[in-house]
């Protein structure tokens, strides 16, 4: 048993951010279920969406930010991201990350800015296009040197450690989690506990998401009887490149935002007529227009289109991206870019409060894991590393705030030992590879950009087959990583399929072809699931 005064598990973004802030006030410990750098967070390209032009305003970013997810944001968080962008940028700056700027300036007026999908005016910081990786190894390098951060890689977190007051009532006091190569469970007692593990884009057969993203916070928190919040609103990045030899390799918003347009392979434009800003529109709307024309043509992909602007402004903008698809024979200034949508992002999640406390005590979310109600039905182009940094900050202060209550209550309530099964490898890997792929497969052609009833009670039937089967295994076999995984996957799927199967209307990220119309008055909500029997 390791004890801390917090622990966080996830080492993106989100989690980062409030190990740097918490360090100076309690040893921290990060928990990362591969290497610290594997995250969402160093693969996004765009930028972090701030206020920072002189001629932008909260307002018009509040105004974005509201339509864009259609009637379901909640107003406060999305004023309080939006108000406090400035100083999120200057924050991560001040650990080390550093953006591309115009000229040899320093302060935030000096910063090159992007547009993308839903922006009304350009306010997309940004590293050229390799935004995640720039901050993502600032975040690192500063958690590596704080005297009071202690990162665990290849650990794979299992279960919440609940307590419980004389009354009854539950408390988090830590995790388990399964040391891969030791090859054992240990327990990590905390006196906080942060949930910051990113989405849950492994869910689906195609996605943009790294191999972690398999839900874990969100199955264990709701394990825990936290409720979790929207989970049928799964973004699909419109621009995933479409090759044999790669997968996962997302192409930019702001390529679009640079000039680029979607065509057909016969070289029709699919967002003309669709919507009055075209390309820029955001994400729910193109994806939904590529499915159509991929539908309809019988095309397994799209064009990305940006041989019309000037080659050196292409390679100079987007570098990393140019020199990937140079490696896969694209000369992406010449021809256009072969792309389709894949599972991007979760704007549901683990239901939070604006200090991203959840029901749990001493259990806090944060980043994409959580549900603060910036998104949404439809999140916009880089109000995700927003989102992240700014409630963190807010998590971490609130943390702080009630540390030495929660050193008390945690002395006077330790938490068990792991009662599970011991590490090991599965006897039958072969059990656990066919039902990874069923149910990513049943994700993706029952719950995936376009939905029907029809499809939707299937998977729900289909689902709660596998899920009971999964169940059954992981009682039967040892504890590995791939075991635990299945686990979520299976249980976030269900708890997508059960969101989407309440929402009857089409709103956003979620259109069910049976009810293709807003429906505010019965559906200007939130979907809420607290845990029950079967799932």
């Amino acid at each position: 048993m390791q004890t801390c005064d917090f622990v966080v598990v996830g080492s993106g973004i989100a989690g980062l951010s409030f190990a740097l802030e918490a360090a100076d006030h309690g040893d921290v410990v990060v928990i990362t279920k591969k290497d610290d750098a594997e995250s969402a967070t160093n693969l996004a390209q765009g930028g972090i969406a701030a206020v920072v032009d002189p001629g932008d305003s909260f307002e018009k970013h509040v105004r974005d930010t509201l339509k864009g997810g259609v009637g379901l944001c909640n107003r406060e968080a999305v004023e309080i991201a939006v108000s406090n962008g400035p100083d999120a940028v200057m924050r991560l700056a001040e650990w080390g990350a550093s953006f591309t700027r115009e000229g040899a300036g320093v302060g935030l007026g000096s910063l090159e800015l992007g547009r993308e999908g839903g922006h009304s005016e350009r306010r997309i910081v940004h590293a050229s296009d390799m935004t995640g990786r720039e901050i993502e190894r600032a975040l690192l390098a500063a958690a590596h040197e704080h005297p009071n951060v202690r990162v665990l890689e290849d650990h794979i977190a299992l279960a919440l450690a609940v307590t419980r007051t004389p009354s009854g009532r539950p408390s988090c006091a830590g995790v388990h989690v399964l040391d891969v190569h030791g090859g054992r469970v240990e327990s990590v007692e905390s006196a906080v506990t942060v949930v910051a593990t990113g989405g849950c884009g492994k869910v689906y057969l195609y996605t943009t998401n790294p191999d972690i993203a398999s839900g874990d916070g969100i199955a264990m928190a709701f394990r825990a009887g936290v409720p979790v919040r929207n989970m049928e609103f799964v973004q699909f990045h419109p621009t995933c490149l479409y090759h044999p030899d790669v997968k996962s390799f997302l192409i930019s918003e702001a390529v679009r935002g640079e000039g680029a347009v979607l065509t057909t392979l016969s070289g029709e434009r699919i967002m003309r007529g669709v919507d009055p800003r075209e390309d820029l529109a955001p994400r729910d709307i193109v994806a939904r227009a590529i499915d159509r024309s991929m539908k309809s043509t019988g095309d397994k992909h799209v064009l990305l289109d940006i041989t019309h602007v000037a080659a050196d402004r292409v390679r100079d903008r987007f570098p990393n991206i140019h020199a990937r698809l140079e490696e896969l024979g694209i000369d992406m200034t010449r021809e256009g870019i072969p792309v389709v949508p894949a599972a991007h992002y979760l704007c549901g999640g683990i239901q939070v409060d604006l200090d991203c406390r959840t029901a749990l005590p001493g259990l806090y979310a944060c980043g994409e894991t959580a549900h603060t109600g910036m998104h949404g039905a439809n999140r916009l182009a880089s109000n995700s590393l927003l989102e992240a940094v700014v409630f963190s900050h807010r998590a971490a202060a609130a943390a702080i705030e009630e540390l030495d209550d929660r050193r008390s209550d945690l002395r006077a309530r330790r938490p068990g030992e792991w009662t599970g099964n011991d590490a090991g490898p599965a006897p039958e890997g072969v059990v656990i590879d066919h039902s990874w792929d069923l149910v990513r497969r049943l994700m993706w052609d029952y719950v995936g950009i376009v939905r029907s009833v029809h499809r939707l009670d299937l998977a729900r039937t289909r689902m709660a087959s596998l899920h009971q089967e999964i169940l059954d295994h992981s009682a039967r076999y040892p504890v590995n990583r791939d075991l635990v995984e299945l686990r979520n996957i299976s249980l976030v799927g269900s708890l997508i399929i059960a969101c989407a199967r309440a929402r009857m209307e089409s709103r956003g990220l979620h259109y069910v072809e049976d009810y293709p119309e807003r429906d505010d008055e019965h559906f200007l909500r939130d979907t809420v699931i607290e845990r029950r029997s079967e799932l």
